[in-house]
């Protein structure tokens, strides 16, 4: 089982780390920061810049503690928190296939992280070494209400009118 946690959580985690590298450095095709300010822009959120850099934050710190397994319900919350938002602002009104831009990626995703909060990361684990024991349901139902206030917050702060974004995006 420990073995299987761990593939789970450096896969999910570095994952989401790769996206974050996309928005802060521009790496693997990203956007880089300008890009992805504009695409916060044509969201609605505001101001599109720090937005663009906290998402980043939140997806490179939350991907690799959860990869590390370090202070797991806290990496799944943060996880959790930046696929919400993905999905409420993107990939929603698409439908759920991912081929048609839907948001069956970013669910997974986020329940993947989820079910690492409710399992505990692992004896292979930053947690384990720590000798934290963070795992069971009141650690996944709190990583649940903390990443889903965390993009609800977010969320709220949206426009209200997001920027219509050009034909072909």
């Amino acid at each position: 089982m420990d073995l299987g946690l761990l593939i789970l959580r450096v896969v999910f985690g570095l994952t989401l780390a790769a996206h974050s590298v996309q928005k802060l450095l521009g790496w693997f095709g990203g956007p880089g920061i300008a890009g992805t300010a504009q695409m916060m822009e044509q969201l609605g959120f505001r101001p599109p810049r720090l937005q663009a850099v906290m998402a980043g934050l939140v997806e490179g710190g939350a991907g690799l503690a959860l990869a590390a397994g370090l202070l797991t319900p806290l990496a799944a919350a943060g996880f959790i928190s930046v696929m919400f938002v993905a999905i409420v602002s993107v990939h929603l009104p698409k439908g759920f296939f991912i081929q048609n831009g839907g948001f069956e990626y970013t669910l997974a995703l986020g329940a993947g992280a989820l079910a690492v909060a409710f399992t505990g990361p692992g004896a292979i684990s930053a947690d384990a070494l720590l000798g934290l024991d963070w795992s069971g349901p009141s650690w996944g139902v709190a990583a649940l209400a903390i990443g889903l206030v965390g993009g609800g917050v977010q969320l709220m702060g949206r426009g209200r009118s997001p920027v219509p974004q050009a034909s072909g995006h």
